[in-house]
């Protein structure tokens, strides 16, 4: 039987020094992005959740771990997040989701989902407002052909 390997990205609270990243990457294979602020990690494990645990084992004490998540989907297109909340935070919200009738990882993944569809919503609107204005001052065709060139040209830097 072999065991699977989970890609997992670790969001850090502050950049690591490059003895930081030297030491830690002496206990599991990882690599840092430019600004050192998030790292990749190929962590041996059966199950998503078992690597998350085993990468957070090894390397809590060494990185400021912020946020670690799951790099890719799994079978059911969901990625893992696994933050680590201080025990006041984990009170209320292990309180909030057993007034909810919830499991605390159920009522996370809802919050987080109305959240998401929250914002959503709102960057419609803004940019909805956006055009709107544009429109107002400028011709419809010219504004299209100034959007499809915005849209064709390569980025002058790289998004995060």
């Amino acid at each position: 039987m072999t065991v699977p390997h989970h890609a997992l990205e670790i969001t850090l609270i502050r950049p690591l020094s490059p003895a930081a990243l030297h030491r830690a990457a002496r206990v599991l294979p990882i690599a840092a992005n430019h600004d050192a602020t998030r790292v990749m990690a190929l962590v041996h494990a059966k199950t998503s959740y078992q690597a998350v645990r085993r990468l957070r084992r090894h390397l809590a004490s060494r990185l400021p771990i912020d946020v670690i998540t799951t790099h890719y989907p799994d079978t059911d297109h969901k990625i893992l997040l696994n933050v680590d909340l201080p025990s006041a935070a984990h009170a209320v919200l292990t309180d909030a989701a057993r007034r909810a009738a919830q499991p605390p990882e159920v009522f996370v993944e809802k919050a987080l989902h109305r959240a998401l569809a929250a914002y959503a919503d709102q960057e419609t609107d803004r940019l909805g407002l956006a055009v709107r204005q544009l429109l107002a001052d400028a011709n419809p065709a010219h504004l299209l052909s100034a959007v499809g060139h915005a849209l064709t040209r390569l980025p002058e830097s790289p998004t995060p």
